[in-house]
């Protein structure tokens, strides 16, 4: 027992030498090319803020950015894996989700397997949504600003493992690692500055355009950001803010037309071509899209504003409304989808045509599924609180792998459980105040 506490000792004093080492090597790294906060920590609402503690009691307050040079605002995602699911233990082990898996030989399915199905979920929540992001051990706990926080496997919380760059209004611009970060408040900018260049446009599909504010192969949203791509000359690096449009060139390449008239065609990078992660749209209306590679065509950039500041997103609260089953019992109270999403702030997560929609619930007022029960077979309408009616995909959080529902019926502790395939309505309560 000695011995392993000595063990245990020795293995933290080393991670706190470690957080030292790296915040002293974080604070001397260049700060990019948008570090052109004013030296004050004037900053317009619209970035993301906060105050940034670290093992070795350093303080860092400022704009942020999360990753090399991603998210910065409030309305982008703070991505995570969950530790655990805590609401796996209301499901009786017989009614426990099952999936069945073929096995095969030289080619030939022989037999099937049934195992239960992974009820390990990620996490993804608006940075307008989070209050804190605090790290203990290999744990990343995350809190929402309604109070409600959630357990992150630290090596699995991509965007806090990928470090924050701070522009700390007297300590300049330092970028940390996630090791030497102790916790993260996000707060309001205190001192408002000058309006950012933010990517802004109109993203073309095959089946129809999305407006809004944008970041290209996921990570790119300001006009200092830059997209990488080779030409017959040679490799070239081209600022967002001298681009007039990009247009799908081939399936390897994109056509690039400048503010002064020219083209240029790029290709041989992931940004320039299939292997591209695909292009998130902030659409008012429903939250927010990922248009695929396969169904982009084009996009126009132009002026669209600022978007929305930290106080913009009124904290949250319990999922709770009605479900209809396809025996024909309604059952009301709170609700956890897909024994995972509990929460107005939580999202829906379903694709069409190659655009994956990505909708908070709180914006959602039904969602009705397809008589048929076959994989694909139909489309479920989702009806949000406005009255726009979007038709989706039997997949994603919509298809056969959704785990099913809880319902607390009357606030009761135990709750109901409801297997996917007995759901055929769920209708959700509005809440008082939603952003957007």
């Amino acid at each position: 027992m000695k011995n392993a506490l000595i063990a245990g000792g020795a293995v933290a004093g080393l991670l706190v030498l470690l957080a030292l080492v790296f915040v002293n090597r974080s604070a001397e790294r260049g700060a990019g090319p948008d570090a052109a906060t004013p030296p004050a920590g004037a900053v317009h609402p619209s970035f993301l803020y906060g105050r940034v503690t670290t093992a070795g009691g350093d303080v860092y307050e400022g704009r942020l950015r999360f990753g090399a040079g991603e998210e910065a605002f409030w309305g982008d995602y703070f991505n995570g894996a969950k530790r655990e699911n805590p609401w796996a233990a209301y499901v009786p082990p017989a009614l426990r989700p099952k999936e069945r898996r073929p096995i095969k030989l030289f080619g030939l399915e022989i037999a099937e397997r049934e195992r239960p199905v992974d009820l390990g979920r990620l996490f993804m929540a608006r940075f307008g949504d989070l209050a804190r992001i605090e790290a203990h051990g290999r744990n990343v706990r995350v809190t929402l600003k309604s109070g409600t926080a959630f357990d992150l496997d630290r090596f699995e919380a991509s965007d806090f493992d990928d470090g924050v760059r701070v522009w700390d209004g007297s300590r300049g611009a330092a970028d940390l690692d996630s090791l030497p970060i102790r916790a993260i408040e996000f707060l309001p900018t205190p001192r408002p500055g000058p309006v950012p260049a933010r990517l802004h446009g109109t993203v073309r599909t095959r089946h129809g355009e999305f407006s809004g504010f944008l970041q290209w192969d996921r990570e790119k949203g300001l006009g200092s950001d830059e997209i990488e791509g080779r030409t017959a000359d040679g490799p070239v690096s081209l600022r967002f803010d001298a681009i007039r449009s990009i247009a799908r060139h081939s399936r390897d390449s994109s056509a690039v037309e400048l503010l002064d008239g020219r083209v240029v065609v790029l290709s041989g990078t992931r940004q320039t071509g299939r292997n591209n992660r695909g292009i998130y749209v902030d659409v008012p209306r429903y939250g927010r899209v990922l248009v695929s590679w396969d169904a982009f065509e084009r996009v126009q950039f132009s002026a669209g504003g600022a978007g929305p500041a930290y106080g913009d997103f009124p904290p949250g609260g319990p999922l709770t409304g009605r479900i209809t089953t396809r025996d024909g019992r309604r059952l009301a109270g709170r609700l956890v989808f897909d024994l995972d999403e509990s929460e107005v702030t939580e999202t829906l997560d379903a694709p069409f045509q190659g655009v994956t929609y990505t909708i908070p619930f709180g914006l959602i007022a039904s969602i009705a599924l397809p008589a048929s029960e076959a994989p694909g077979a139909q489309l479920a309408s989702v009806t949000l609180h406005s009255g726009e009616q979007l038709r989706l995909e039997s997949s994603g959080d919509l298809g056969p792998g959704n785990a099913g529902i809880l319902v607390f019926l009357d606030g009761r502790q135990r709750p109901e459980y409801v297997a996917w395939s007995g759901v055929a309505r769920i209708d959700l309560d509005r809440p008082a105040a939603m952003y957007p």
